[in-house]
């Protein structure tokens, strides 16, 4: 029997076939990701279910889950709006109850629109096309046993935000006048106008 010298390599072993992709299973992986790609964050009716980035396309619904940001901001997915027509307090900011005690307006605000969505859906349509603070601004609804409630309205009429009339065009005046009749929520006692106390705390 011939030994292999020390310089010669050993035969090595033959190695295994590869196994071909079936073409059928290549097909379907490229049919599921063109599904997904056209239809992922898109619900019916053209609205955006999912997590949505940059700005929002004007008459484009943007409808989930949303983080209540303060009382007239909040978020759905990435997308950052602002409700509206209206300004609420800011989280930091203070108002005066009718003994003249300080009160924490501004979280108020916040706690009010957070329980006035309950977890429930929220449904967002751009109404205007300059963003507010890098925000979309849109009418956000919620739906209730009663029918649509409109969020902005609601602050307003919870007596936690006021109407900006030169972009509301007096759409919520009637529910301010409510809310300021019966004393509710800022109007039980004394406060600084949002942009006024904004303007103070930025100097």
């Amino acid at each position: 029997m011939v030994r292999p010298s020390r310089w010669q390599r050993a035969p090595e072993p033959p190695r295994a076939r590869r196994r071909q992709v079936p073409p059928w299973i290549v097909l379907a992986v490229v049919a599921l990701a063109a599904w997904a790609y056209n239809h992922w964050g898109k619900a019916p009716n053209g609205r955006i279910a999912g997590p949505v980035t940059g700005d929002v396309t004007p008459g484009e619904t943007i409808s989930g889950g949303v983080r209540v940001v303060d009382g007239d901001s909040l978020e759905i997915g990435t997308a950052r709006i602002r409700l509206f027509g209206i300004d609420a307090p800011e989280l930091r900011q203070l108002c005066r109850a009718a003994d003249g005690s300080d009160v924490t307006c501004g979280l108020s605000a916040r706690d009010t629109l957070a329980r006035l969505i309950g977890g429930r859906v929220v449904a967002c349509a751009p109404a205007e096309k300059t963003p507010s603070y890098d925000r979309t601004v849109a009418i956000c609804t919620i739906n209730d046993t009663g029918g649509t409630i409109d969020l902005s309205e609601a602050m307003i009429r919870a007596g936690y935000a006021i109407e900006l009339k030169a972009h509301s065009h007096g759409r919520y005046s009637a529910a301010e006048r409510e809310a300021r009749d019966a004393k509710r929520g800022l109007w039980a006692g004394s406060f600084e106008r949002p942009s006024e106390w904004r303007q103070r705390t930025a100097r």
